[in-house]
């Protein structure tokens, strides 16, 4: 998903389960699962599948009793578009499975399935590639494998939990300016610009030194710096990382039409992400001579937020149910600033990226209908606010988007087997990037999602 600025990578990182992804609410998906997704995202209080592992797991003792196991699909579809230049990356596919078991009493399972990311895909003749003849992108995946449980507290009452073990993958190749590097590599090691560009030439000294030994042309003036870390597979990121974290979720039965709920999405603590020994590539660049060091690269302490939520569902008639939810996700802690470090025999060299990215609030609204014993129709509308600002944002991470529209249907085929799907899009939205000098990056979005039930 690109190239550009150093600066600019500042948001790489995140995106689905088993396979790489787009993200909507930052770099959080609009809904999970295809019957949330119809309605806006809206989940909290009603049974939504198997994809309650990722809404509100407290929601799995909703369901009828017995075994349930769903597999579904997500086609994700960006329209990104920086400084005149269109996205290659517009189409990304997203697998999830569930399965559960459910008695009177309580429910457990386990669930594979993606959690959000983000990234895009700019050619090499791109004005993001700054020419340095190579394309730009970054593709950022993260995924959970989730054991849930759920108990029936009360009559009115159900307590649910799970332990997650969420795992992180990113590719990224991305050109810089000197002045962007310079501004990176200064804050990364608490420096002032002259500290830093003293700190630089000598490392570049040193450069010069051994490839005269070499008889090899030596570095000038250093105007383009270019960073790669990336592999061919649609599943893994070049750097990885891993870790354990869970939820927590409630529902109560108000009244026999009304059910409120909340839930709770602990903070990831991910290991920093890393690449092989020798699978990132670092380029000083002078206009004619290029110098490329291969070390490892470091992300140091991404974390996906913490997420807080609350909803309500409403049996408005036998055939109408009616939903609506509200997120706060909380960005500022964990997407102030993107740290990596490139380890090379030329020593570390550190690099900060500032985001101050802005805590979101998501409102989600949503209803199904029964039109007959096997047909639901659902549709649904949700809003929320930009969290990353217009000095931050980045055409390689233009986590933008604020408004989805959502429809979708659910489909019983037998007592056993049933179909759920979900369209869901995005208008398009602008912003003046600083990053870019004030230049415009749009992002607008259309994305599905099918889900295949069997019941036993």
């Amino acid at each position: 998903m690109k190239k550009i600025s150093l600066r600019a990578t500042a948001l790489a990182v995140a995106a689905l389960a088993a396979d790489q992804a787009w993200a909507t609410n930052g770099m959080l998906m609009e809904g999970y699962g295809p019957i949330a997704l119809s309605m806006g995202g809206a989940s909290q209080a009603y049974d939504n599948g198997t994809a309650g592992m990722m809404n509100n797991v407290a929601t799995l003792q909703l369901g009828e009793n017995g075994t349930r196991a769903d597999v579904a699909l997500g086609v994700l579809g960006p329209n990104v578009t920086a400084m005149g230049d269109k996205s290659g990356g517009t189409s990304y596919v997203m697998p999830a499975v569930g399965w559960t078991r459910k008695t009177d009493q309580m429910t457990f399972g386990v669930g594979l399935m993606g959690q959000g990311g983000m990234g895009t895909e700019y050619g090499a003749s791109s004005p993001l590639a700054m020419n340095t003849g190579a394309n730009v992108r970054s593709e950022l995946s993260v995924g959970r494998v989730i054991f849930p449980f759920s108990y029936q507290a009360t009559p009115d009452v159900t307590l649910g939990a799970s332990i997650d073990y969420t795992w992180a993958g990113m590719d990224m190749k991305m050109a810089a300016t000197s002045q962007d590097l310079l501004g990176m590599y200064a804050a990364g090691n608490g420096w002032d610009l002259a500290t830093a560009q003293t700190n630089f030439g000598g490392m570049v000294g040193q450069i010069n030194q051994m490839l005269t030994g070499m008889n090899q042309p030596t570095l000038g003036q250093v105007s383009l710096a270019r960073l790669d870390f990336s592999n061919s597979s649609d599943f893994t990121g070049s750097a990885k990382s891993g870790g354990f974290t869970g939820k927590l979720g409630m529902t109560f039965k108000a009244n026999k039409d009304t059910t409120v709920a909340m839930s709770y999405q602990l903070k990831t603590r991910l290991a920093d992400m890393k690449t092989g020994a020798n699978a990132a590539t670092f380029t000083l660049m002078d206009g004619s001579v290029s110098f490329p060091m291969t070390g490892r690269l470091v992300i140091r302490d991404f974390q996906m937020p913490a997420v807080l939520a609350a909803g309500v569902a409403y049996q408005a008639n036998p055939q109408l149910m009616l939903a609506a939810d509200v997120k706060s996700i909380d960005w500022s802690s964990v997407m102030s600033s993107f740290n990596m470090t490139f380890e090379s025999a030329m020593g570390d060299m550190k690099f900060t990226m500032p985001q101050n990215w802005k805590d979101q609030t998501v409102i989600s609204l949503g209803g199904a209908y029964k039109m007959s014993d096997a047909l639901m129709l659902r549709a649904g509308y949700s809003h929320s606010t930009n969290p990353v600002p217009d000095a931050t944002v980045h055409p390689l991470f233009p986590a933008i988007v604020k408004d989805h529209y959502t429809a979708g249907f659910g489909y019983q085929i037998d007592k056993n087997m049933s179909l759920n799907a979900a369209v869901s899009h995005a208008p398009k939205v602008t912003v003046a990037a600083g990053q870019l000098g004030g230049a415009a990056i749009t992002h607008s979005q259309t994305n599905y999602q099918l889900m295949f039930s069997y019941r036993y």
